[in-house]
């Protein structure tokens, strides 16, 4: 930062701070309690103490599988056909993926175990190789040589991009363009994955590697054609990314050799393309802004100290990601204000707010992260929060994917079966990482919010604004639904619009109103009020009211006042 000129921005206030983390590392806003604490515990060690807490929340394993799932490119459908038929196991995966990383496990081991858990003492972790077969299928295609094809080459795509943060797939028909990657490197890559990768007809393939006994001639295939096999090759580590030139012995499973590899203190990529992600997940950019492209025209790390010295940290806790979180969280860089002017000043912070200060920081780089960067919130997060701020988020763990209601609208578009409805209402609750992942089909408030198709590794989610996101949080059935649950439990503490108000900013927005938004508020509910007609509100039962004494014009009031902070930029970005 020195060179450009640049400090750090002061430190945010802590409400901000609390919220920051709390839907960074855990995916869902604190609670009124939580913040209350925080705001209360003036100890040295409150915000490191704060931290270990939201680590050891098995909420973090949710939000931060989420992550992975996404680059593994997981769904529980095939994708491709208009059929697009269920995977009933791949939820196996996902809940593999959530255990994994609230214990902790080593990122060497986790790797490992999705890489040849089969191979494994014991096979416990067979199905954490369902991250070499999470991407999209043809199990009805004619040729199922042609299927197996195309299988075998997303599995080294796959792994090359999300581990080695090298585009292989690019070499599956041609040498690569850019970088130093022949067509021989990637089918000697694939060549590890082969033996275990069996498919049949109309049936998806397991839901785990499965390594064959017999013997298999690999073979690079000329122009990347299923049916045009070339030179025989034999598995070999891809030699961009093995200087050394280490190769496998015959004694040894090729896949635990390949996944051993990857591991080794030596490589030059594994360490630095994971610390690489956690970072870009924390920041909304990497140390290298191609997450999953480390190559020629990627952009390249700033500054490459701080990601070597990241990748070093890793390696000597044990691989421990929390680690990593840990020192990223806790540091200087991450307790920044992210709004111009001083935030502790309310004057300064309504001007800040609406673009009337602008800060030379705003003219520069994100990349030296002189403030912290303003970052919309993913579409299941502003889901989640929604329903945390109705009080009704169901926080059951694991099991099978559910399926909550859609509008008519979309179900008449659909086949048979595509999506039926759970059967337990409460299921309809549940957190976001839970519901059914179609490729062709995004539940709707993910789909308005970039959630990719899942029918590739997606390193970083787009980001765009449209319309749609507006229209589905003002006019959605869900959005509705939410915003009449949260009225009614405000109603269950309080009755005084004053009262009201202080309440819904504390539960939706985790702070106190100031003192101008407590006057535009109340002017709001005063002017909903008048126009609420009591024959309209009797009939459509705004609310769960429990106090049947409410005055329904209030209540209706009420939920308009929520349905218009659920559609603050307050509610669905954080600072």
């Amino acid at each position: 930062m020195e060179p450009a000129g640049l400090t750090f921005s002061s430190d945010t206030d802590k409400a901000t701070l609390i919220r920051r983390a709390s839907l960074d590392l855990l995916g869902v806003p604190p609670t009124p309690e939580e913040v209350q604490a925080f705001l209360d515990d003036t100890s040295d060690d409150a915000w490191a103490g704060l931290i270990n807490r939201l680590l050891d929340s098995p909420l973090y394993g949710e939000r931060w599988g989420r992550h992975w799932l996404d680059v593994a490119g997981y769904a529980d459908s095939e994708g491709y056909t208009n059929n697009d038929s269920s995977r009933a196991w791949a939820y196996k995966y996902r809940d593999w993926v959530i255990r994994s990383l609230n214990s902790d496990v080593g990122y060497d081991q986790f790797v490992k175990r999705q890489l040849a858990g089969d191979l494994l003492p014991g096979g416990r972790h067979a199905i954490a190789t369902y991250f070499c077969l999470a991407g999209p299928d043809m199990p009805d295609v004619n040729s199922q040589i042609e299927r197996r094809h195309h299988v075998l080459n997303d599995v080294a795509s796959t792994v090359g991009s999300v581990l080695l943060g090298v585009q292989l797939g690019c070499a599956q028909c041609h040498d690569h363009k850019y970088d130093p990657i022949s067509l021989g490197d990637f089918y000697r890559l694939r060549a590890f994955f082969q033996p275990a990768v069996q498919v049949k007809k109309n049936h998806s393939t397991s839901c785990m590697l499965n390594e064959s006994s017999g013997d298999e001639t690999f073979h690079l295939m000329i122009h990347g054609s299923w049916n045009r096999p070339g030179t025989v090759v034999e598995p070999a580590f891809p030699r961009i990314a093995n200087p050394m030139g280490i190769t496998c012995s015959d004694d040894q499973s090729k896949r635990i050799a390949l996944a051993d590899w990857f591991m080794d203190p030596d490589h030059p990529l594994t360490a630095r393309v994971m610390v690489n992600r956690l970072w870009y997940f924390h920041f909304g950019n990497g140390l290298c802004r191609t997450p999953s492209d480390f190559g020629v025209v990627s952009d390249h790390p700033t500054p490459p100290e701080v990601l070597d010295w990241l990748a070093k940290e890793l390696m000597d806790s044990g691989w421990s990601l929390k680690h990593v979180h840990r020192l990223i969280v806790t540091s200087a860089t991450y307790r920044q204000a992210g709004r111009t002017g001083d935030v502790s000043n309310p004057g300064q912070r309504d001007a800040a707010w609406n673009g009337l200060l602008v800060s030379r920081y705003q003219q520069i780089d994100n990349a030296w992260l002189a403030r912290f960067p303003r970052r919309r919130l993913e579409g299941e997060l502003i889901r989640d929060a929604m329903l945390m701020a109705a009080g009704i988020m169901n926080r059951s763990m694991y099991g099978m994917s559910v399926r909550p209601p859609l509008s008519d609208e979309l179900t008449s578009t659909l086949l048979e079966g595509h999506w039926e409805v759970s059967s337990n209402v409460a299921d309809h609750q549940r957190r976001s990482v839970y519901v059914l992942a179609r490729r062709n089909l995004r539940y709707p408030i993910f789909d308005a919010f970039d959630r990719p198709d899942a029918n590739s590794s997606c390193p970083r989610r787009s980001r765009t604004t449209t319309a749609p996101q507006s229209l589905m949080l003002l006019n959605s059935q869900f959005s509705l639904q939410m915003a009449r649950r949260t009225a009614g439990r405000l109603l269950m503490t309080a009755v005084l619009p004053e009262d009201l108000v202080r309440r819904a900013f504390v539960v939706m927005l985790g702070r106190i109103p100031e003192a101008v938004e407590l006057q535009w508020s109340l002017e709001f509910l005063a002017t909903q009020q008048r126009l609420a007609s009591s024959e309209w509100v009797d009939g459509k039962q705004p609310i769960p009211a429990p106090d049947v004494s409410t005055d329904p014009r209030l209540a209706q009031a009420v939920v308009d006042l929520c349905l218009a902070i659920f559609n603050t930029n307050e509610f669905v970005y954080v600072d």
